[in-house]
């Protein structure tokens, strides 16, 4: 296992929709553990592959606490094939726009449709933080950020600040 790095915002590379996988394969579960392994160092509760520049359509989640062993979820190709009309509101945060907070509303419970890491196709109810969890996650394979979700002021005010940060960043140097 090794920790991947992150992609962050304004990298155009976290607005690409993500190609389904075909089949789960040793290089897909070395996929998720590398993503698991990420994750935990962050320290998140949720990744998907195209914020390790991965553009596939593959999530991890774990939201066990921090006194609890660890409960990784894996899934590949999940679709939310239905949700509830109530909403719920949740603060939502991004491993790749880091530090940056919001509430966002949400359907309270979604269905997902998905293939697990042994490759069988399985189906979750999920209401709550693994709802939201979800829906954050697809998004990412789809293209979008829970910053998309705010209102448009909020939104050009975070992509405007990572924009910054991104230019005043040095540029990185290969050892060599």
């Amino acid at each position: 296992m090794s920790i991947k790095p992150l992609v962050f915002l304004p990298d155009p590379v976290l607005r690409q929709v993500s190609k389904p996988l075909e089949r789960v394969d040793e290089t897909v579960r070395s996929l998720a553990d590398d993503m698991l392994e990420t994750m935990y160092e962050a320290p998140g509760i949720g990744l998907a592959a195209i914020q390790v520049g991965e553009p596939l359509r593959m999530l991890v989640i774990d939201l066990s606490k921090e006194d609890e062993p660890r409960a990784p979820q894996i899934f590949v190709n999940p679709e939310i094939v239905a949700s509830v009309d109530e909403r719920s509101v949740y603060e939502e945060g991004c491993l790749s726009i880091p530090d940056y907070y919001a509430e966002v509303e949400r359907p309270a419970a979604v269905t997902v449709d998905y293939v697990d890491i042994d490759g069988k196709k399985r189906q979750v109810e999920a209401d709550g933080l693994l709802a939201t969890c979800l829906q954050h996650e697809i998004d990412h394979l789809n293209g979008v950020l829970f910053i998309d979700h705010l209102s448009r002021l909020k939104r050009d005010m975070v992509v405007k600040k990572f924009r910054k940060i991104a230019r005043d960043k040095p540029p990185s140097r290969m050892a060599g």
